[in-house]
This record gives C-alpha cells, sequence and structure tokens, in this order.
C-alpha cells in the first residue's frame, strides 16, 4: 500500500510541465474558493455558517499549530485531519471546510510542528519544484507510532476543551499518504475517543520491519476503520491489502479495506492524479464511515 513510489517518480520530473501548470492552475482556483460552501461542497448560498481559526496547542514534544473549522452554531463530532507529505496548504484547507460544513468540527494538524510551523508549500507543484522531498526528510524522520500518538492525545484534549466540540460523541481521524498511518496509530494511541479512522492512499500501513505498523497496533484501538487504496499502490504490493483485512479480523476490528480507480493522490485535488468520480465515491464512504460509528 504504497511506498511513496509514485511520488518520487514525479519529484524525479516525470510530470510533465502540462501537469504542472495544471497543478498551478488548481492551486488559483482553491486560493480564490469562497467563504462559505455548501454541505455538498458546491459554491452557493451558505447552509452551514463556518468558523474557521489558526490555533496552537501544547503537546509532550512542543506547541502544535493547526487549523480547526467547524459549524459557527452548535457542538460537533470531533476530527483529527492529518494531511499529506505536502502538509498544511489551500487544496487540504478546501477539504477541511467541506467536511466542516457536513457538520463535523475539524482540526487539521501541522505534523511538521517540531522543526517548522505553518504552510511550507503552497500546492505539490511548489513541493516537487522546490525541492520538497529533501526539505521534509529531517522532519518526517520523527514521525512514528509513538510521536503520532502522541501528538493524536494532545489534540485530543484539546478538541474535548472546545466549545464547539460535541464530547459525547466519538472522534474520527482522516489521513492522506504518510497521513494513513498516523489515523491507526491514532485510533490505537487514544481508544476511548477515536472511533473511526479513514486512510487514503496510505503508506506503510503493513510493515513487517516494524513493531509497531499500523497492521499490528490495530488491537490497541476501538475503532471502526476504511482504508482507501490507490489502484496503482495495490497492483505494486497486491497482497497488503488482504494482510491487513486479516489482522482486523484477528483484532476483532471492523474494516472496510477497498481498492479505487485512482492513482495513488487521487483524492486530493492539486494532485497531478487528482480523480474526481473516484475521489467523490471516497468521500461518501468517508461520510458513511462517521455516520456510522461517531
Amino acid at each position: 500500500m504504497c511506498d511513496e513510489t509514485k511520488l518520487k517518480e514525479w519529484a524525479r520530473g516525470q510530470i510533465s510541465r502540462r501537469d504542472l501548470g495544471v497543478l498551478a492552475g488548481a492551486a488559483a482556483v482553491t486560493a480564490c474558493a469562497p467563504e462559505a460552501v455548501t454541505a455538498s461542497g458546491e459554491e452557493g448560498e451558505e447552509v452551514v455558517p463556518l468558523t474557521h481559526t489558526d490555533v496552537t496547542f501544547e503537546t509532550a514534544d512542543g506547541v502544535m499549530d493547526a487549523i480547526f473549522v467547524h459549524p459557527t452554531d452548535g457542538k460537533h463530532p470531533a476530527v483529527i485531519f492529518w494531511p499529506d507529505i505536502a502538509s498544511i496548504r489551500a487544496a487540504k484547507i478546501d477539504m477541511v471546510r467541506r467536511l466542516a460544513g457536513e457538520g463535523y468540527a475539524v482540526l487539521m494538524l501541522n505534523p511538521y510542528y517540531r522543526d517548522v510551523a505553518g504552510q511550507q508549500f503552497e500546492d505539490f507543484a511548489d513541493f516537487f519544484g522546490n525541492e520538497g522531498f529533501p526539505k521534509v526528510a529531517p522532519w518526517r524522520e520523527k514521525l512514528d507510532a509513538d510521536s503520532i500518538g502522541r501528538d493524536a492525545g494532545a489534540a485530543v484534549v484539546w478538541l474535548d476543551a472546545q466549545a464547539a466540540v460535541d464530547t459525547s460523541k466519538g472522534i474520527g481521524t482522516q489521513g492522506y499518504c504518510m497521513g494513513g498511518p498516523f489515523t491507526v496509530w491514532s485510533a490505537a494511541a487514544v481508544p476511548t475517543r477515536i472511533k473511526a479512522a479513514a486512510s487514503f492512499h496510505g503508506g506503510g500501513l503493513v510493515r513487517d520491519d516494524y513493531a509497531k505498523s499500523p497492521h499490528k497496533v490495530l488491537g490497541a484501538s476501538q475503532a471502526g476503520f476504511l482504508i482507501a487504496v490507490a489502484q496503482d499502490d495495490d497492483a505494486a504490493a497486491p497482497t497488503q491489502k488482504d494482510e491487513f483485512v486479516a489482522a482486523a479480523e484477528a483484532a476483532g476490528r471492523p474494516a472496510t479495506v477497498t481498492v479505487y480507480e485512482g492513482d495513488h493522490g487521487w483524492t486530493v485535488p492539486d494532485s497531478p492524479v487528482y480523480a474526481e468520480a473516484a475521489a467523490e465515491q471516497a468521500y461518501a464512504d468517508l461520510l458513511t464511515l462517521y455516520s456510522a460509528n461517531l
């Protein structure tokens, strides 16, 4: 399930100039996104007024910065949002706002906060064009099951103190690419609060060389799982989805593991392989997961 080979191919220049131009255009579109959207994600009359705040809070390792978006009125189930390797940027903020419009209090974390604060790349085109991989490499080295577990615990404590969060409901978590395994580690670290976890084209979900591989810690969780696999990741490692399913069954955890008709990165609007139909199906499946578990 993705060793990030696809991303490395992109970084070595196998994305055409045309593809990079499309990415830059997508970034311009998201930068001009409306202040409010309908729950379906379409521009129009504001159905759910949203509050969008840049926040910080203490963790065991420092001060985490994050973006918190939620319906302005009422209390709502919370979601911890783990971005992909390019981290916080316009495309991800739009994804957060769309989910908040569905009635969730969404906290997008900066996974690199131990080293840098805030946005580091405008979009994937900026990431690929400006040595993104070597830049983030030392930051990523600090992200393992233990550090992510500590971060998730701190995020849960912060969320549960917010007036917009319905603490009678479980918390969801979702992650993309490198953020995929973070969702499983989060669920295992805070089992009494995190009740649903979704990984989209996540990398490193099944690792024989790591004692805390996500598929090995499912038994520590109390969550339901959605594992959305890219078709090219599945082609490269076709047995891993079955290994994850077997691990979930052994742990007694409900898990839907599905291969979608999209390549690695297909759910993210500023990705060169964004596939709208498959992305919309994955989004619908995410909402089904949250509705059933939160």
